[in-house]
């Protein structure tokens, strides 16, 4: 696809957007690319990690000739040092989606972080800006003490919420004794003014792209590899120094946090490498289920050698974008 392409492409009038959604290493990236260039659209980058200026290697990020071909948005957007939350990646995104329309194209949503998908489809609001003092003081509790708290203050998020990422944790009791409310009650009122903000459909089609599980996990292996391979080790020594220790959000990033603990001596590379891809398949595993129940996804396999270029004519047939043979003109007949 792309430059020679024999077709046109007309795009329903009340398509908005494409969402394609999916675990880390399906082929998100490049299948969003293909089509892209198919529909004449712009991609929307829904990744926590990729808006961080220098995190390249361990989180995919496109390379600069992608770039320059398709452009994306919501890339390289704050220093690794600065925190990056779901309430503005919501308006990024809006302003993403409006700035892709005005020049004709189609804007299209691809990554992996389901919370960014639901702040801009069904909107986060405006959550209580964080205390400091607050936040180091739930920072000391253990996991434990953290999950009894929730337990006893908003049972409803403690049973939608995942009870081993002390972040979030974190976060859902700062905002509860802030307000003095539970957190679960405060999300829905804020959904609710986010579908007004963001203008949601309730007939959009959210895609997840998905593999068999032992394709999957292969890709993963050969990913994490190659991110070794690159140079992962020298770009996490880069964002040390530029202060990517004090960020919790950006130390969540699988890849960076086990290659921090391996500087600092707690292992060796090769152990390193396997835990990374251990992670890797944890957190692919839980993206698909985040995906099915929370966004009611429609799955598309894109795994047994198919190709990149049909899978992006099969999403476009399927948001309604029809292609129109575009007659030679006089230069291009055969003689």
């Amino acid at each position: 696809m792309g430059e020679g392409n024999p077709f046109k492409a007309s795009v329903s009038k009340n398509l908005q957007a494409i969402f394609l959604a999916g675990p880390t290493g399906v082929g998100k990236s490049e299948i969003a690319l293909k089509l892209a260039a198919l529909v004449g659209g712009e991609i929307i980058s829904v990744d926590s990690m990729q808006v961080y200026q220098g995190m390249d290697i361990g989180t995919a990020k496109p390379s600069k000739p992608e770039r320059e071909r398709i452009h994306h948005h919501i890339i390289d957007v704050v220093d690794v040092g600065e925190e990056f939350d779901g309430a503005r990646f919501g308006d990024l995104a809006a302003e993403a989606v409006e700035a892709a329309s005005k020049r004709g194209k189609v804007p299209i949503f691809c990554g992996g972080t389901g919370l960014y998908f639901q702040s801009y489809l069904d909107g986060l609001g405006k959550s209580p800006p964080r205390d400091p003092e607050l936040r180091a003081e739930l920072e000391e509790l253990s996991l434990e003490e953290l999950r009894e708290e929730l337990r006893a203050k908003d049972p409803a998020m403690s049973e939608n919420i995942d009870l081993k990422n002390k972040r979030r944790l974190v976060r859902a009791i700062e905002v509860i004794r802030i307000t003095g409310k539970a957190f679960s009650a405060q999300r829905a009122c804020w959904k609710a003014r986010g579908k007004e903000k963001t203008g949601y459909r309730s007939d959009r089609m959210f895609m997840m792209l998905q593999r068999s599980k032992e394709e999957l996990d292969l890709r993963i292996e050969n990913r994490v590899d190659l991110m070794f391979r690159e140079g992962i080790v020298l770009e996490t020594e880069a964002l040390i120094r530029k202060g990517l220790e004090s960020n919790q959000t950006a130390m969540q990033a699988i890849g960076y946090r086990q290659v921090l603990e391996y500087l600092k001596g707690k292992r060796s590379l090769r152990e390193t490498i396997q835990i990374v891809k251990q992670r890797t398949r944890a957190y692919a595993k839980r993206q698909r289920t985040w995906f099915r129940n929370q966004l009611d996804a429609v799955e598309l396999d894109v795994g047994g050698g198919r190709d990149s270029d049909s899978i992006a004519e099969e999403l476009a047939e399927k948001h309604g974008i029809i292609r129109e043979t575009k007659p030679l003109q006089p230069r291009e007949r055969a003689v």
